[in-house]
């Protein structure tokens, strides 16, 4: 007995000794040992499951825990049994056990403010690291600052509020790089891409002081800052920028996987529908194990859309469906996997079963209804539907009267000439603005455009209206009452006239314009013409001029070069040869020179020597001088002889060239 005393002690101290030196494996083995001798030492288990904590063995911890739950009570080891949940990933269990525990202390109110930043409750979250830095004086004050920090920008990001300025400092490279994600989230890009500079100086600065910290050390922890600069590029639009930044962040390779998941999905939304092989090969490092238990949910969410969209760029339908489909079931109100839907729909031509699944949607979910209603006016355009779109327009009760709303609906009634429902559009929109904002300058402005509108179509008298309400906000507008007097003349011309004295007087509206050196300006389209002075003389001179111009005899065509003036011209020649007395028409199956006729060795040069026909000299197409009149019927028209060719334009026979050697002759 006395023996098993002595050993129990030793091992104690061999535990202890094990503890202060951080050396957790070889405490464990002792602590097993104390444990097989009485396996209920509640002080052993204890030192057990932190060991196993130590050397990362949370879930043998946690079922060390579960086991002796008799002896191991949730006072006794929650904080433990928290952590080890924490660790695995249970965070709604650890929130539980912490919830149980009685006695609130400080390391337990810092486990539960990590428990609901990671459940995104941002809220409590920040009430509980105020708690803790008010009440708590350590050497932790400065990671509870960075903690509050990222809670503040965390609301900024994804609550899409305003936190209250509570006054932290930016004393080190974690805190400044908190204040830029809030400036982000706040859509304050350039003052975020100074916080990020300054947290990448402080970065530096302070690593490089560890002779320890290699380059590549610090080239990983600036890893998250560069490629929060790089969305920082990317929201200002520098996508060039960004995805290089991108690029060097994802070389590096860095531990952290949901720094690469973000990474990598925004690649491929620079990327878009572009470069669709490198976007497949970025799908990889946002599937990595543990991505989940990193990433907001908005983050998530965000890149499983861009996965579906992929999925449709790459013309993988099914996979598009599936995902699409899977987000729907997970957010039923959200309307971006809908859209999606709708769009792998369009894709493959089926435009009516979209407007049906959006037409859907819209009835299920109205708080969504106004961006699905724009989709499907977008959709009847593209095919032609303005009326329907129309329709569809009118009926989106949030944007119905918004100068941008009116001006589209105006536009496609003209289109499709139906003026009516646009000047109605116009009076729907007055008539609210008249009740909500009287006098503002959305709603003057839409009376005065409907007041040109009206004018424009020739709806005069349905635009008096507006005009004199135009007139009486603004009695000085001149132009506004020259247009309600035009539109009075045509229906009571008393008021017209009574209007009218209303006009300033002709003197006030002269504004001492040269008028001679406007007409001679450089932009001026109409210059009028001055009359001048004209003399006797030379009235005189025109006339004489004129005289002459009268008597000058009209010039005689040419006549051809053979023409003889005292010879009578051909009485026929305006008929077609054909037609003429003297035609005999044409020879058949004869030809100038027929090459390859005849005997053998004949030459055609002495069957021509021996053709009389072509030895006889051809008829003259005109009577020689002296002869009088000869016989029309001999005589060829000057209209139908052609001139001889001069010598020059005469072709020659092409000379045949002679064959030599490589030498030649």
């Amino acid at each position: 007995m006395a023996s098993g005393v002595g050993s129990s002690a030793s091992l104690w101290t061999e535990v202890s000794r094990c503890g202060q030196n951080g050396d957790f494996t070889r405490a464990l083995k002792a602590v097993n040992k104390i444990l097989h001798e009485n396996k209920d030492d509640v002080t052993a288990l204890r030192c057990k499951i932190v060991c196993l904590i130590q050397n990362g063995g949370f879930k043998e911890a946690l079922n060390v825990i579960n086991t002796h739950t008799r002896s191991l009570t949730s006072d006794m080891i929650g904080f433990e049994k928290a952590y080890c949940e924490y660790r695995l990933n249970r965070v709604e269990s650890a929130l539980k056990t912490i919830e149980g525990i009685a006695e609130q202390t400080d390391k337990l109110k810092e486990l539960y403010g990590q428990v609901l930043y990671r459940l995104e409750r941002y809220s409590e979250c920040e009430t509980v690291y105020k708690d803790l830095i008010r009440n708590s004086q350590d050497e932790y004050e400065e990671e509870r600052k960075t903690n509050l920090a990222a809670v503040l920008a965390a609301q900024s990001m994804w609550e899409n509020s305003t936190p209250e300025d509570l006054g932290l400092t930016d004393s080190t490279y974690e805190l400044c790089y908190n204040a830029a994600c809030g400036l982000i989230g706040r859509g304050l890009l350039t003052q975020a891409m100074k916080k990020l500079q300054e947290a990448e100086e402080l970065c530096r600065r302070s690593l490089s002081e560890d002779t320890d910290v290699t380059e590549e050390d610090i080239d990983a922890e600036l890893a998250v800052i560069h490629s929060q600069m790089a969305c920082v590029m990317q929201l200002q639009g520098r996508t060039e920028d960004a995805l290089a930044l991108y690029n060097q962040v994802v070389k590096l390779k860095p531990s952290d996987v949901g720094l690469l998941a973000v990474t990598a999905n925004n690649i491929i939304t620079i990327n878009k529908d572009q470069n669709v092989f490198d976007s497949k090969k970025k799908v990889k490092l946002m599937n990595a194990e543990g991505v989940e238990y990193k990433l907001a949910k908005k983050q998530l969410q965000a890149i499983e859309f861009n996965k579906a969209l992929l999925a449709m760029y790459t013309n993988q339908a099914d996979q598009c469906r599936k995902l699409s489909s899977s987000l729907q079931a997970q957010n039923p109100s959200h309307p971006r996997p809908v859209l999606i839907q709708v769009a792998q729909l369009c894709r493959e031509k089926q435009h009516s079963k979209a407007l049906e699944q959006l037409q859907r949607f819209s009835e299920h979910h109205p708080e969504s209804a106004s961006g699905i209603k724009l989709t499907m006016a977008q959709l009847y355009l593209t095919q032609g539907h303005v009326t329907k779109a129309c329709d569809i327009l009118r009926s989106i009760e949030d944007f119905k009267h918004k100068q941008g709303m009116v001006s589209a609906l105006v536009m496609m009634y003209t289109h499709e000439e139906d003026i009516d429902s646009a000047i109605d559009v116009f009076s729907q929109a007055i008539h609210y603005y008249q009740s909500e904002q009287p006098g503002s300058v959305t709603h003057l402005a839409l009376v005065r455009e409907a007041a040109d509108f009206k004018l424009r179509y020739g709806r005069k008298k349905e635009a008096l209206t507006d005009l004199e309400q135009l007139w009486k906000q603004n009695r000085k507008d001149v132009h506004t009452l020259a247009q309600l007097i035009s539109a009075y003349s045509l229906v009571d011309q008393d008021k017209a006239k009574a209007l009218s004295k209303h006009l300033p007087s002709p003197d006030t509206m002269s504004f001492n314009i040269d008028v001679d050196e406007l007409e001679n300006s450089h932009d001026a389209t109409y210059i009028r013409k001055r009359a001048t002075k004209v003399s006797g003389e030379t009235l005189a001179k025109d006339q004489g001029q004129g005289d002459v111009k009268k008597k000058k005899k009209k010039k005689k065509g040419k006549m051809p070069k053979n023409y003889d003036p005292k010879s009578t011209p051909d009485p026929e020649r305006w008929l077609p040869m054909r037609e003429r007395s003297y035609y005999r028409g044409r020879k058949k199956g004869k030809k100038k020179e027929q090459v390859g006729r005849g005997t053998q060795g004949a030459t055609s040069g002495a069957a021509a020597e021996l053709d009389a026909s072509k030895m006889a000299s051809s008829p003259p197409t005109s009577p020689r001088p002296g002869s009088g009149t000869g016989s029309a019927t001999n005589v060829v028209p000057p209209r139908q002889q052609k001139p001889a060719a001069p010598a020059a334009a005469r072709k020659k026979p092409p000379q045949k060239k002679k064959k030599g050697g490589k030498g030649g002759w």
